[in-house]
């Protein structure tokens, strides 16, 4: 592959005259600018983008931060940020973090070399003080899962009120005893399900017993079919059960349905996200939709204020349970 002093080689000029054809053609004399072009022509020489976009500022690269794409709540919102980037002119870099603070450091220093100009992250797993102390020196933006902090804007839905609405619609199905299967309330979004799943049952005068509270040690199919095991073998009495993400209630399901056991006659399951495979199950999967398509263009949008200086507010999203005939 030719080089740039390959360029220069075969023009008869310096380097530094290649390189200004290249940067500020204007600035070279135009029988000298001809013959350097003649050259990149004859030796089909491409000129390294990325390391003129560093020399002169110009990163377009945003950096996208997940725990794992295999979880296919982030795909769809991966979707809508690709395709909003693109529209800016700015290409996306997923970086998978496998919940690792070292993998978060090499991404973080993508930022600091000037290899990318912002990032949106959708990590929960984040080292929240680092992102903090980074937010303030670069252009961040959360998608979903967040820390609140003054330079660390965030689009998301209200949760809380989702899962009190998913609860109360089982409660008004006639179910008394419903189960919640959650995960590490070191997350935020597992808080919040959490308490408007506490706060429909108060309002029904329904005291929750400690048996029907389980947590997934991650999110994923497995951990969901894990932890319906459980209930059955623990916990005859429960006739729902809401479990906040569709990857743990597709899990539940498919341990159900190993068990022989009647979905919804006998046990009714909610999810939360509306991912694809929701549609598809059997039977299929009521759940909370979330706007991730739109959750991505408009993180975005945002990003792309804060990387241009201007001032960005927190969005927080609409909503939709999804009636289907897990319950």
């Amino acid at each position: 592959m030719p080089t740039i002093q390959d360029v220069a080689k075969h023009a008869g000029v310096s380097v530094a005259t290649v390189s200004r054809v290249l940067n500020n053609p204007s600035s070279v004399a135009e029988l000298t600018r001809k013959k350097v072009e003649q050259s990149i022509r004859e030796l089909d020489y491409s000129p390294n983008i990325l390391g003129r976009n560093l020399r002169n500022a110009e990163s377009k690269m945003l950096l996208v931060l997940l725990p794992k794409i295999s979880n296919q709540f982030y795909l769809k919102i991966v979707e809508g940020i690709e395709e909003k980037a693109l529209e800016y002119g700015y290409n996306i870099l997923l970086c998978q973090t496998h919940s690792k603070l070292e993998r978060e450091k090499v991404y973080f220093d993508l930022l600091k070399n000037q290899l990318a100009v912002g990032a949106i992250t959708m990590d929960p797993t984040i080292d929240r003080q680092v992102l903090v102390n980074m937010a303030k020196r670069y252009p961040f933006v959360q998608c979903s899962e967040y820390v609140s902090s003054k330079n660390l804007p965030y689009v998301t839905i209200d949760s809380e009120l989702a899962a009190y609405q998913v609860t109360k619609y089982l409660l008004k199905q006639g179910h008394q005893r419903i189960g919640l299967i959650n995960v590490s309330e070191s997350f935020l979004y597992a808080r919040d399900r959490k308490k408007g799943y506490l706060r429909a049952l108060k309002e029904f005068h329904i005291e929750p017993e400690e048996e029907w509270f389980y947590s997934a040690n991650d999110v994923s199919l497995e951990s969901g079919q894990q932890v319906m095991r459980s209930i059955l073998n623990k916990n005859k009495d429960l006739t729902a059960v809401f479990a906040v993400s569709d990857m743990l209630a597709i899990g539940a399901l498919k341990e159900l349905n190993t068990r022989g056991i009647d979905v919804p006659n006998e046990m009714a399951v909610v999810g939360f996200d509306k991912i694809e495979f929701t549609s598809m199950t059997y039977p299929s999967l009521t759940t909370v939709a979330q706007p991730m398509y739109k959750m991505g263009e408009i993180s975005v949008d945002m990003l792309i204020k804060k990387i241009q200086g201007e001032e960005v507010e927190d969005i927080i999203l609409e909503h939709e349970l999804i009636i289907r005939e897990s319950t």
